[in-house]
């Protein structure tokens, strides 16, 4: 996409000058919670500071319980107990409630989820030596259980929302009534009340399941890492980094919103911290240039979307599908990586087909930030995020990956950067950030983690399964539609880790039995999920963003759906053909086939769209033409970019053959007519540039 060039002038040099603005966006981020002070603040820190150091001796087998190995059920309630009171204190019960202390019955929630987390942990032990799990569990443990189950809901209320927990409660009281003939599908092997609360609360497949085990294992190192990479100045570095490279660009602030909010995306897997750590930069930015206010936000919010999909540090959900497929998350950040590149391209398509039919320039050189100077002040970051990768992908050790990452960045930053050095004062606002992020996910992953116990109890996914592929009649399109849209309507109400989840033990066994590849399966439902957030009538990423652009917040997330339009193609690419997600007998060689006709394809479908295509030109000036042929292109772009053979019944040669055969005499009318009515509007009005 080509550069615009700029006679410079006296204005002030764009830069990002905050080190620290996790600490900001944290606060700005969820005004619904509470910020501990005096003797909570500090036990919060010392409980997140215990976490870390646990996560640590787990992890590196460090031994700090003398004399005594931990059970990983026993490590598991540890991290519970130490983290899961603070929900009560941290996330108000009600809207009403004040945030300026804690009330007396939160305080009392909170000593009876430490109290029962802690029971449980002490007979965790004998409760697997005598197989308590399918009954005969003493009267303590079953007291302590169902106090942790209602605990468990309510955390989930105050961390997901009323939506989160009637979507998750009704299923985890399922086991009780499985045997009801009125249940139809979903009949399974009953439970009593005392056999479900042992299962949920003492097995390995519900609270102590695939969620809390992720958490454990790995998300805590990479939250940590993050947390980190903000808090060092990475956040200053990103922006400047991206409006040096991408700023003189035509629409060059919107394309340094994608790329900056792609580089933080890949350090922090969190979209609304992205949005309101990138996007109060380059959204004001971005309305100087001359983009509306809503489209500004929705550029924003689409760009960060792609936090969760983008490796190495990607959401919690990736670490869930990890432990749902039984590989290692390096395997699942390989896979991650065409798809994110899809998400990005042809998200930087559209902006750039929008700057253009619009005349939107890019921003002086003069105003923006020295690329050397920028990688001078923060070539450390480089080297810290190489020896992830590295430690991720060739020792595959994604458990210790994260931490060593973590000590040789604050090493680095204490000896290289003055601005960002940490002080005490910093240590301890790292460990309290750490905190509330650790009591939030443990909130909503220890509550879907009794989704999959319930499931488990009653031993209905399979047939669950079989009665979804008759529905579809063994149509895999059928069944991947049916997926696709009830992944966008659950996660309407849900957190993607959550709809992830509820989709990955419904849906997912029904596509595997057709022959569908188990990856792309998760990756596909992974997706969907996560494009909740630009959909409305919920998109919290759209309404984040139009808080800070000043636009209004629904119109905001349908211009979102319009700005990353291309994005919902993109998941059925990877399904049709598994080499895009590195999967299948030699990948690596399909896949960048495969990526370089989805790219070209997803260059005719956004000219399409937004009416502009590149090497053509502006669409309005063929006229009567216009529309005809912007259909055109985005059907000829989405059948280029589909991938051919496997489910598909036509072959990669015939698929692409039937592309080109739509898009070549398009092109060619579209050029014939946007030259002559080029020439045309220029006779008619010689000034007219």
């Amino acid at each position: 996409m080509r550069r615009d060039q700029h006679a410079s002038r006296p204005t002030k040099r764009i830069v990002f000058d905050d080190p620290h603005s996790v600490d900001n966006m944290q606060e700005a981020e969820v005004t619904r919670v509470r910020s501990l002070r005096g003797a909570w603040r500090w036990a919060l820190i010392a409980a997140a500071a215990a976490t870390i150091l646990l996560c640590i001796n787990q992890q590196f087998s460090l031994r700090f319980f003398v004399g005594y190995t931990q059970l990983n059920t026993e490590y598991f309630y540890l991290l519970i107990a130490l983290m899961l009171p603070f929900t009560f204190l941290i996330f108000p019960g009600s809207a009403r409630a004040r945030l300026d202390r804690v009330p007396w019955y939160d305080i009392v929630l909170f000593a009876l989820t430490a109290v029962s987390a802690l029971v449980l942990m002490a007979y965790v032990r004998k409760a697997a030596e005598a197989g308590w799990e399918f009954g005969g569990a003493p009267t303590q443990v079953f007291v302590a259980g169902l106090v942790m189950w209602a605990l468990l809901m309510e955390a989930l209320r105050r961390t997901g929302g009323w939506s989160l927990v009637l979507c998750v409660f009704p299923f985890t009281v399922y086991p009780l009534f499985a045997g009801a003939g009125w249940l139809g599908p979903l009949g399974g092997s009953q439970s009593t009340l005392e056999q479900a609360t042992a299962y949920h609360v003492l097995s390995g497949e519900s609270l102590l399941g695939i969620p809390i085990q992720a958490f454990a294992d790995t998300v805590i190192g990479f939250l940590v890492f993050g947390t980190a990479l903000m808090m060092t100045g990475a956040g200053k570095f990103f922006i400047n980094l991206s409006f040096a490279i991408c700023g003189t660009f035509r629409g060059g602030a919107a394309k340094v919103c994608i790329f900056a909010s792609a580089l933080l995306g890949m350090m922090s897997g969190s979209i609304i911290s992205n949005v309101l750590t990138a996007g109060t930069m380059t959204i004001p930015v971005m309305k100087k240039s001359g983009f509306r206010a809503s489209y500004a936000a929705a550029i924003e919010a689409c760009a960060s979307t792609g936090a969760v999909l983008a490796p190495p540090v990607m959401g919690a959900t990736a670490f869930v599908i990890a432990q749902f497929l039984n590989v290692s998350y390096a395997e699942v950040a390989l896979a991650a990586i065409i798809p994110a590149a899809l998400f990005y391209i042809g998200l930087f398509m559209q902006v750039d087909s929008y700057a253009a039919r619009h005349g939107l320039e890019g921003i002086p050189r003069s105003e923006l930030p020295a690329l050397g100077q920028t990688l001078k002040e923060g070539w450390y970051y480089v080297f810290v995020i190489a020896l992830l990768v590295v430690m991720l992908l060739h020792f595959k050790r994604e458990s210790h990956a994260p931490f060593y990452a973590t000590a040789l960045l604050l090493v680095l930053n204490q000896i290289f950067s003055r601005e960002t050095r940490w002080t005490p004062a910093t240590i301890a606002r790292f460990f309290e950030v750490n905190g509330r992020t650790f009591v939030e996910l443990i909130g909503i992953l220890a509550g879907c983690g009794l989704l999959i116990g319930a499931f488990s109890m009653t031993g209905v996914i399979s047939s669950l399964a079989g009665d979804l592929l008759r529905i579809a009649g063994d149509d895999v399109f059928l069944l991947l539609v049916m997926c696709a849209v009830t992944s966008l309507i659950l996660g309407l109400g849900l957190t993607t880790t959550a709809c992830y989840i509820f989709l990955a033990i419904l849906v997912a066994p029904a596509l595997e039995k057709l022959g569908l590849n188990r990856m792309a399966v998760h990756m596909f439902i992974f997706y969907w999920g996560m494009l909740s957030s630009i959909t409305p009538p919920v998109a919290i990423a759209s309404f984040a963003a139009a808080g800070i652009a000043g636009s209004p917040a629904m119109k905001t997330g349908w211009e979102s759906m319009w700005v990353g339009s291309i994005i919902y193609f993109i998941p059925f690419f990877f399904v049709m053909n598994p080499a895009l997600v590195l999967q299948g007998p030699d990948p690596y060689a399909a896949a960048l086939g495969l990526m370089a006709l989805a790219a070209l394809g997803t260059l005719f479908i956004c000219g399409g769209i937004q009416g502009y295509q590149v090497g053509i030109g502006d669409l309005r000036r063929a006229g009567a033409l216009q529309w005809p042929l912007r259909v055109a292109l985005v059907i000829g772009g989405f059948v280029l970019a589909t991938p051919g053979g496997g489910i598909n019944p036509l072959s990669q040669t015939q698929i692409t053959g039937l592309g080109l055969c739509i898009l070549a005499p398009t092109v060619l009318i579209a050029l014939l007519l946007v030259r002559r009515g080029g020439r045309s509007r220029n006779i008619a009005s010689p000034s007219l540039r």
